[in-house]
């Protein structure tokens, strides 16, 4: 399951230990498995992949990063984590009234973080290990984070409304906005073209500094 590269080891290690201490004390427990099943999954299919198919430093620190991030979520069920109780304790101002947010905007933070950070990662495999041509790596990965976005809604949906039907809205997060899923998806996917135009470009200008080469 551990990934061959030794930094990759470390990395895949605070992740799961992560994971594990996220479920310490949550304080949403009748969630905390549907919120946690799919980070399991993920988790597993990080390091099964990883080790069979080598991939770089930057983009395997990139699929931890996006994991942590939505480890953080699952444990608060997204729409309460207190990201305004931690800038108020570190910073000592909300993040809500610094961007004037009147919902709690981690979702949307972490959509957008899927997309730039697992972009990459995609278009990395690709090119790496089915020898797509780079621009077409780019497109499909673009489209693998619009699909994969689109599917992770719909299967979230069936879940709530299967096991929590009283609890759906709750569950899901939309906080009132009936668009929440669209936009969700929406930021995923620009979050995956900003990405993969800055990789495009660091490429252009840095041909020999390609994410694709072994590290």
């Amino acid at each position: 399951m551990l990934p061959h590269d030794r930094i990759q080891q470390a990395l895949f290690v605070a992740l799961v230990i992560a994971v594990a201490a996220s479920c310490l004390d949550a304080p949403y427990r009748q969630f905390l498995l549907m919120q946690h099943l799919p980070t399991l999954i993920a988790v597993c299919a990080l390091g099964a992949v990883a080790k069979r198919f080598p991939m770089s430093q930057f983009s395997f620190a990139s699929a931890v990063s996006f994991l942590v991030l939505h480890t953080v979520g699952a444990r608060y069920l997204y729409s309460y984590t207190p990201y305004d109780g931690w800038s108020q304790w570190l910073l000592g101002v909300l993040i809500s009234d610094l961007f004037g947010w009147t919902r709690n905007n981690y979702d949307r933070v972490v959509h957008c973080s899927y997309g730039l950070l697992m972009a990459i990662p995609i278009h990395e495999f690709e090119c790496r290990h089915l020898r797509l041509s780079r621009p077409l790596a780019a497109v499909l990965a673009v489209e693998c984070v619009l699909a994969t976005s689109a599917a992770y809604e719909l299967l979230e949906w069936l879940v709530a409304v299967t096991f929590t039907p009283a609890w759906a809205e709750t569950f899901l997060g939309q906080q009132g906005d009936i668009f929440d899923a669209h936009k969700d998806m929406a930021l995923a996917t620009g979050g995956a073209i900003v990405s993969i135009s800055l990789l495009m470009i660091c490429q252009k200008l840095l041909p020999h500094g390609s994410t694709e080469r072994p590290q």
